[in-house]
C-alpha cells in the first residue's frame, strides 16, 4: 500500500526539490501544501492550498496521512504559529488501532544552537525558545514538535546547490559585484555546508526509518566543511568571477553597518511599490555567521543512514554548471 505523505511548505526552494525527489518513488503518494499553488506545479502531484498556521486546516490534511514533512519557512511569527498548529493537529490526528503515530519530519536548522563554538553534536542544548528572531523561533518549533512520539528533527547547516537562493545565488551575486571575496578573519568561520541533494537523501532515509525510534534529532553537514573564505574563492573561480577581491575591514564595516540597514529599508519600501531585484544586504547576523567557529558533527546521520556526503568539488560543479563545449 502506498505511503501517504504531506509536504508543508512545498512551494519553497527545498520543498520543490523534495517534491521532485519524492514523486520519483512509486510507493509514495504526495500532497504538496502551501498558501499559493505555483504556476509550474507538476500535473502528476496533488496540491492543496492551505494556511499552515490554522490547526483545523492541518487536521484535515493529516486525516489520511502516514507522514508529514514540515518545511515551513518565513518570519519568526510564521515559524512559531505553524509549529503550534502542526503540534495541535498531530495531537488530534486519529490513526487506525494498532498503527504507529504519523511520522513527522521537521526541517529545523543549525541556528537552534545559537552562537556557540567548537564541534557540536545533537546533545548540545538549544537556545531558549521564543519568537523574537529566526533562531529562537526555530528552537520553539523544535520544542513543540519534539513532543510528538514519532518525530525526526533535521538540523541542516547551510543548504547550497543549484539555484539555492541563500547560499549559492546570493554569494554569486555579491562576488560578481565585488562586494564579497576574501574576507580575512571575517570569513574564517566554518561554513557547515550541506548540498541540497544530501538533505533530500536524509529526508528519504527518515521516511523509511523504523517507527519506534521516538523523537530523534540529526545534524546535516558535509564532513570537513570548508571555511567561508575557501567556499567563496572556489565559487568565484567556478563562476569566472575573478580576480577574487580582498575585502578590506573598512569596506566590510561599511557593508554591514551602513549599507545593510539602507538596503533593508529599501527592500521593504520596494515591495510595497513592486520594486524588486535590489542588491542583497550583508546583514550583521550574516557577518557573525561567517566568523563563527562552529562545526556541526553529522556522524549520527552518517551512521544511522549510511550517508554519502557530496564533496565540495561536486557541490561547486552543481552550483555553477559548465556550458557545453561548442565545435
Amino acid at each position: 500500500m502506498a505511503l501517504q505523505i504531506v509536504v508543508l511548505g512545498a512551494s519553497g526552494y527545498l520543498g520543490r526539490h523534495l517534491i521532485d525527489r519524492l514523486r520519483a518513488c512509486p510507493d509514495w503518494n504526495i500532497v504538496g501544501v502551501s498558501r499559493h499553488k505555483p504556476a509550474d506545479w507538476p500535473a502528476d502531484v496533488a496540491f492543496q492550498v492551505a494556511d499552515a498556521t490554522e490547526p483545523q486546516a492541518l487536521e484535515a490534511l493529516l486525516a489520511q496521512a502516514d507522514a508529514v514533512i514540515n518545511g515551513i519557512s518565513g518570519s519568526p511569527a510564521i515559524i512559531a504559529a505553524s509549529a503550534r498548529a502542526l503540534a495541535s493537529a498531530l495531537l488530534r490526528a486519529s490513526r487506525p488501532a494498532g498503527s504507529a503515530p504519523i511520522r513527522l519530519i521537521h526541517m529545523s536548522s543549525m541556528s537552534v544552537y545559537g552562537n556557540v563554538q567548537g564541534d557540536i553534536n545533537e546533545a548540545q542544548p538549544l537556545i531558549p525558545p521564543g519568537e523574537t528572531d529566526y533562531a529562537s523561533a526555530k528552537s520553539l518549533a523544535e520544542t513543540l514538535l519534539s513532543a510528538h512520539a514519532n518525530s525526526i528533527l533535521l538540523r541542516p547547516g547551510c543548504i547550497y546547490g543549484y539555484q539555492s537562493p541563500q547560499w549559492t545565488l546570493r554569494p554569486l551575486q555579491l562576488l560578481r559585484a565585488g562586494r564579497l571575496g576574501d574576507l580575512g578573519e571575517n570569513g574564517d568561520g566554518y561554513s557547515n555546508l550541506v548540498h541540497v541533494d544530501d538533505v533530500l537523501d536524509a529526508i528519504c532515509a527518515a521516511l523509511r526509518a523504523p517507527a519506534n525510534v521516538g523523537s530523534q534529532a540529526y545534524n546535516l553537514a558535509m564532513p570537513d566543511a570548508p571555511r567561508w573564505n575557501i567556499y567563496f574563492e572556489r565559487l568565484a573561480l567556478a563562476a569566472g568571477a575573478v580576480p577574487v577581491r580582498r575585502i578590506s575591514r573598512r569596506q566590510y564595516a561599511l557593508e554591514t553597518r551602513v549599507l545593510a540597514p539602507l538596503l533593508f529599508i529599501a527592500s521593504k519600501l520596494g515591495r510595497k511599490v513592486g520594486l524588486r531585484h535590489l542588491p542583497p544586504p550583508i546583514s550583521p547576523s550574516l557577518a557573525a555567521l561567517w566568523r563563527q567557529d562552529i562545526r556541526l558533527d553529522s556522524g549520527k546521520a552518517t551512521l544511522a543512514w549510511q550517508m554519502q556526503w557530496r564533496s565540495l568539488d561536486a557541490g561547486i560543479a552543481d552550483c555553477v554548471p559548465q556550458a557545453p563545449a561548442t565545435a
